[in-house]
């Protein structure tokens, strides 16, 4: 048993509160989904409720609940933080899978500070399932139920990884908004060059197919999502600073090759130092972890382009 008889998902017809009430389900939970706007093969399995003024169905439910999910947007989940904790019988677990946490840390300090709480970011698509995978915890008060949702997810083979609140958002903000912002820079300046991606596909070499391939799952996504991801977390205008800034600088120590001195040795020279000094210190960075990186590229390399002729080099 999960520890949990009776649980509510909200936002259950989700992704990512469908993975959770299935968790629950799974582990033998009475799990009640709740969804405003569920897709209407769903309607007959959930609640339609609005979780920020719920009704006297949604508030019985939630009053007999051991646990509470708010799988939903920022924005829903601040603002049902009152109805919901005024709700909650005492010992109740309340929990959220929010991509930003320091604004949810201040709400249940003003609100509910004696509610049990715990955020829950997976750092994966639920498509592609929780295990092996992390998923980052953040306590804000502890608790029995913090301890049994998160041994749920280890039972799951998931993995929890405790965080702040300030440290999940500064990761988060290199995890997630940082790459996603990469990625999709890479494939505005393909969409700037005009090339033709049929051919790109013909000839390029793993590392540009790698890239190819997170464009692709990044468009396979919603906008509004990845949009979110950039604008909510306090710390990702930053990290996209720091790309810009990165690109500038790799810029300056590559040169013109038209004239700004490539021509001239000690110029040459110059960027070439420069150059061995930012690998020198992007080894450092990675280090200890270089080697073992190195072979999952290896790994993926032989996944991601399976006709690679044997002679071929990992440009």
């Amino acid at each position: 048993m999960s520890g949990f008889g009776r649980s509510i998902v909200v936002g259950g017809c989700g992704a990512v509160g469908g993975m959770f009430a299935d968790l629950l389900r799974e582990a033998g939970s009475q799990t009640l989904v709740v969804d405003i706007a569920p897709p209407p093969e769903e309607r007959t399995s959930c609640l339609v409720a609005d979780i920020t003024a719920p009704g006297p169905e949604l508030s019985a439910a939630v009053a007999g609940a051991d646990l509470v999910v708010l799988a939903v947007h920022e924005a829903v989940a601040l603002k049902a933080v009152a109805p919901v904790t005024r709700l909650m019988r005492p010992g109740a677990l309340l929990a959220d899978t929010l991509s930003v946490r320091t604004a949810m840390a201040e709400e249940l300090a003003t609100r509910a500070p004696g509610i049990e709480h715990v955020g829950l970011n997976p750092m994966f698509a639920p498509a592609a399932g929780m295990a092996g995978r992390p998923v980052a915890a953040v306590i804000t008060r502890d608790g029995p139920g913090v301890t049994a949702l998160l041994r749920l997810i280890e039972r799951r083979n998931g993995r929890p990884v405790r965080l702040t609140a300030e440290e999940h958002d500064r990761t988060a903000a290199t995890t997630q908004a940082l790459t996603h912002a990469v990625i999709v820079s890479f494939g505005l300046a393909l969409a700037r060059l005009g090339v033709d991606v049929r051919t790109l596909t013909a000839t390029a070499p793993p590392p540009h197919l790698t890239l190819l391939t997170l464009l692709a799952r990044v468009l396979g996504g919603s906008a509004d999502v990845y949009g979110d991801i950039q604008r909510s977390n306090p710390h990702a205008a930053t990290a996209r600073r720091a790309l810009a800034d990165a690109l500038r600088a790799f810029d300056s120590l590559i040169g013109d090759a038209d004239g700004d001195g490539l021509g001239d040795s000690d110029g040459g020279h110059r960027r070439v130092e420069g150059l061995d000094a930012a690998f020198g210190e992007l080894r450092r960075l990675m280090s200890p972890e270089l080697g073992p990186y190195q072979d999952r590229c290896h790994e993926l390399f032989r996944t991601i382009h399976h006709t690679n002729d044997e002679g071929e080099t990992d440009r």
